[in-house]
């Protein structure tokens, strides 16, 4: 099992969280949106980072064949399908991965760049990241900075703007194709209830930045190769002539 200065890692713990009332509403609105973010995307293979089942119906209705999840702790759960490593370095071979789902890896991890470096390296060209993470601009960073606590989950992560997940994702040649904002009611059990859909349905058109969860799908760009001809080197012309020919026009000497 994985651990981190005595406690296990939070990525292995966000599972339980999902059981609770408040990561049943966030997990209802975000496997809606995972699914429709990925029922564009094709290929062979698709491997989520962090290992939590809540994704599995949402994940199952892509076009994607093959789905593996790697989980960063509690490998005696471990079942088929399913990988064991680190966030920072996958278990699997560059350039052979056609997706990577990565939710909330980034809030709870010590280098997401690493991460995201890490995604870029597996995934093949035009290959697709789907992130999921908690908004620090939104009531919900609020709440992480006000009532902070280093063991429960949520809170116990580092929730990173999505601007500056972009920044990371751009520097490592990716392409933002969408971003997405939900969760615009408080971070507390009401979240369940009927009154927040107003409030959602406010928050996406007057002020989107706001939202508590944003999801960022990106693809992997790579830049062609520009081909060549092999010109031969040329020696210039000089801009001077050669020596020129003494003449006898004019004179008596030969």
């Amino acid at each position: 099992m994985r651990v981190l200065h005595g406690v296990e890692h939070p990525l292995a713990r966000l599972q339980d969280w999902y059981g609770s009332p408040l990561g049943q509403a966030v997990a209802r609105i975000e496997c809606a949106t995972v699914q429709r973010l990925l029922c564009n995307t094709f290929g062979y293979h698709l491997v989520q980072i962090g290992a939590t089942d809540v994704f599995g119906d949402a994940l199952a209705a892509s076009r994607v064949r093959h789905r593996v999840t790697m989980s960063c702790g509690r490998p005696a759960t471990l079942q088929g399908g399913e990988l064991l490593g680190c966030e920072t370095q996958f278990p699997l071979a560059s350039d052979s991965i056609d997706a990577v789902f990565l939710p909330h890896s980034l809030d709870f991890t010590q280098d997401p760049f690493a991460v995201l470096r890490e995604v870029e390296r597996v995934l093949i060209p035009e290959g697709r990241v789907l992130i999921v993470g908690f908004n620090p601009l939104s009531a919900w960073g609020l709440r992480r900075l006000l009532w902070s606590s280093r063991d429960q989950l949520p809170w116990c992560g580092r929730f990173r703007t999505p601007l500056q997940v972009e920044d990371w994702l751009r520097a490592l040649g990716f392409a933002i194709e969408i971003r997405e904002y939900d969760m615009f009611c408080l971070p507390m059990r009401g979240a369940l209830e009927a009154h927040c859909n107003p409030i959602d349905r406010l928050g996406r058109r007057f002020w989107p930045p706001l939202g508590g969860i944003y999801s960022i799908r990106a693809v992997k760009r790579v830049a062609p190769l520009t081909l060549t001809r092999n010109f031969r080197l040329r020696r210039r012309a000089p801009l001077v002539g050669g020596a020129v020919e003494p003449t006898t026009r004019g004179t008596s000497h030969a």
